[in-house]
């Protein structure tokens, strides 16, 4: 479990404009960790984690494509049914609000990253760790980001 920048893009919605954007991405060889997309009549956002946010910056200022940032909390599941359903129960029981969520796509049997955008990242966080040792079966597992290790 650990803390990531989360980027909400904000594009035009048209025909090959999240092609291009995602080109330029892989031109740079910047690995996305996870995507979700949402629309509306005029324009669309992309939320995306990164491998280098750093890099990923630097592409979308060259793009001059409008952008937020975030942090979210990245918590690695086990691939199978009411792993995110654990998780979200925790944080419920706990009076903590999740905004919104998305999880990456995993190998059966293997691993998957949910992506979770909660009101307070620490009290989250804690409350995981503290579930953790009670039963490790159905807890997400922590790891530090690739930064730290």
């Amino acid at each position: 479990m650990y803390v990531a920048t989360q980027f909400s893009i904000f594009m035009v919605n048209k025909p090959g404009v999240l092609a291009q954007v995602l080109s330029e991405f892989a031109q740079e060889k910047i690995n996305i960790m996870a995507i979700t997309m949402m629309d509306s009549v005029e324009h669309g956002v992309m939320r995306v984690v990164f491998a280098s946010p750093e890099k990923a910056r630097k592409v979308l200022e060259k793009l001059n494509m409008p952008y937020n940032e975030t942090g979210v909390l990245c918590v690695t599941l086990t691939n199978q049914s009411g792993a995110l359903a654990s998780v979200a129960e925790k944080l419920a029981r706990n009076h903590i609000n999740i905004s919104y969520a998305y999880c990456t796509a995993g190998a059966k049997g293997g691993r998957t990253t949910g992506i979770l955008k909660v009101a307070n990242v620490a009290k989250a966080m804690k409350v995981l760790d503290q579930g953790k040792k009670k039963d490790s079966k159905s807890q997400p597992v922590v790891r530090k980001p690739k930064s730290a290790r």
